[in-house]
């Protein structure tokens, strides 16, 4: 019950919607003994006395199903517009959220376990609730009906039916546990299931060259039978209830018949009409069904708590960012960082150790050195996607801890080698988190040298990109991210290996576009080319999360030093690597 009404915020927004429904509900239930009670007039009436008049007949009967049947629609309505408005509101809350959350969250949690959260969960949980909340409130005045009913006929048999009540709620209560446990279990398995697959379609290049496709159908269905276990187990627990309650009721119901019969026989058949009989039975039948109904409510009640549970929990547990208040426009670029030391694990080395670095504003500064020296923590350091451990950083003399989130990110522009692109039109994906100004974004087209490319596409700059930007070349990808940098117009560039999967030609075209872009920015550059490193006002040669030597490369290849020895090795390669993607 706790945890129905943190629910609330949420799905009882729609007060007079609800109300709505509500009453429709009770109307549709108060029909319920209707039937039974008709029954008896019509027998009585009809048979034994002969004074029912022809007309009546249809006129009963279709007029209670008219009733009957409009209230349901309302009900029906009513119901969908609250799951609908509730599901709109908690999904909307939990996506932005999402926008929000602390990095931290996705490293903890697969995109493919979040997505499942905000999409099918929050939906399936809310159908089920609400159905089900509907469903019982709509049971529990049948069966309030025609109890009353029931009453109103004989009293003394309706105590046999109350008997019904503990025997229902023990086993509702025993099995409702069973479920809900069984059903956390089965979200795990559908997030290890999911994660499989999203693997396999990311990797699918490298499964294929390694021949892993049956050891990864092996993964994939040894989670799938997991979840078919934990699928017939909560199958066995739900399918329980209605042969166990059946089983109570038709006892009761035995026992309400023969004790009829045997107190009409001692009485005296005068006492009653074929039609009170008729229509007390016929009321216990009817009872069948919403008990059998109300029995089998704590299935989708425990489905739907256990997967909103997980959308509830998710904004209880994941931290917004947190910013300062400082926000005092565009920033000159001056980057300082002093002593900062970054640990992601208390048994790990640190990604930094006590880093200090100065970048004056329009300075083009390289970052090189072995994979892991920390080139790309301190890049994330800057952006507050990391933050850290020990020490300071400022922008402009103001720590970063100072700066709004949004200003503090306004103030730089990536280009990296991993191009993310969304699945909108080229003038959207250039434009991205601005308006779209159409001249403007030609000319930063012009700019990365892709305006030749987008010119020739039937639909021009407004053509759909597709899943990340799939059908251009690397090249024309990176390219259409240099035009986003370009339109973003941040003072502080940041370059994250951004040449090194081209070949010479789509280099080329990129350094040119690159070199439009640095101009009058403050610029920080993790490379492995040369001539990317060359054109560099400082080179810092970074390994083991400190800096070992800064200066020109001229300078750093006569003092024979880490730089010297990277380039011997070839971890500074003047040439695009063999086999690189191709611009056109």
């Amino acid at each position: 019950m706790q945890r129905v009404l943190r629910l609330t915020a949420y799905f009882g927004r729609q007060r007079m919607v609800w109300g709505v429904a509500l009453l429709a509900t009770l109307v549709a239930a108060s029909t319920e003994p209707m039937i039974p009670a008709l029954l008896k007039y019509l027998l009585d009436q009809g048979f034994t006395s002969g004074t029912l008049q022809l007309w009546q007949v249809p006129a009963g009967l279709m007029g209670l199903f008219a009733v009957r049947g409009s209230a349901n629609f309302v009900g029906q309505y009513a119901l969908s517009r609250i799951t609908n408005d509730g599901m709109h509101v908690l999904r909307e809350a939990m996506f932005t959220r999402l926008l929000n959350a602390n990095m931290a969250l996705f490293g903890r949690q697969s995109a493919s376990a979040l997505s499942n959260t905000v999409v099918y969960e929050v939906q399936t949980g809310a159908n089920l609730l609400v159905t089900a909340l509907i469903g019982m409130t709509r049971d529990g005045f049948t069966l309030i009906a025609l109890l009353g009913y029931l009453v109103y006929l004989n009293w003394k048999l309706t105590l046999i039916v109350a008997l019904m009540g503990p025997g229902v709620a023990w086993i509702m209560k025993t099995l409702s546990k069973r479920l809900y446990q069984l059903t956390k279990s089965s979200q795990s398995a559908t997030d290890d299931l999911a994660y499989v697959v999203e693997e396999n379609v990311l990797a699918h290049r490298m499964v294929r060259l390694h021949a892993a496709e049956a050891s990864q159908a092996s993964r994939f269905q040894a989670l799938s039978l997991r979840l078919r276990r934990l699928a017939l187990k909560s199958t066995v627990a739900s399918a329980a209830m209605t042969p166990l309650t059946q089983m109570i009721a038709a006892a009761a119901l035995s026992a309400v018949i023969t004790l009829a019969i045997w107190q009409g026989r001692a009485v005296g058949a005068g006492n009653a009409t074929v039609g009170d009989f008729i229509a007390f039975v016929t009321s216990m039948l009817l009872l069948i069904s919403p008990i059998r109904r109300l029995a089998e409510i704590a299935n989708p009640i425990t489905r739907a708590v256990a997967a909103l549970e997980r959308g509830l929990t998710m904004m209880d547990d994941v931290h917004a960012e947190e910013g300062g208040a400082l926000a005092p426009g565009r920033a000159q670029g001056r980057i300082e960082l002093h002593d900062v030391t970054v640990s992601y694990r208390d048994d790990h080395a640190p990604a930094l150790d006590r880093l200090s670095l100065t970048v004056a504003p329009g300075e083009i500064v390289a970052l090189v050195g072995p994979s892991g020296s920390g080139k790309t923590t301190l890049v994330n350091l800057l952006l507050r996607f990391v933050l850290p451990s020990h020490g300071r950083i400022s922008l402009d003399g103001h720590d970063l801890a100072q700066w709004q989130l949004p200003a503090l990110r306004a103030q730089f522009a990536m280009v990296s080698q991993d191009v993310v692109m969304f699945n909108d039109s080229i003038a959207a994906n250039v434009a991205l988190g601005q308006g779209v100004d159409r001249a403007r974004v030609t000319a930063c087209l012009e700019a990365a040298n892709l305006a030749e490319h987008v010119a020739a596409l039937p639909e021009g700059m407004d053509t759909l990109v597709g899943h990340n930007a799939t059908q251009l070349s690397g090249g024309q990808r990176q390219r259409l991210a240099i035009a986003r940098a370009l339109y973003k117009d941040a003072p502080i560039l940041i370059l994250d290996e951004a040449t090194s999967a081209l070949d010479t030609e789509s280099e080329r075209l990129v350094q040119q576009a690159l070199q439009r872009l640095m101009a009058g920015r403050t610029t920080l550059v993790i490379a492995h080319r040369l001539s990317t490193i060359e054109h560099a006002d400082r080179v810092v040669v970074m390994e083991h999360g400190r800096i070992m030597e800064q200066g020109s490369h001229a300078e750093l290849m006569a003092a024979d030093g880490l730089y010297a020895r990277l380039q011997s090795h070839g971890a500074l390669t003047a040439e695009p690597a063999a086999g690189a993607t191709s611009a056109e």
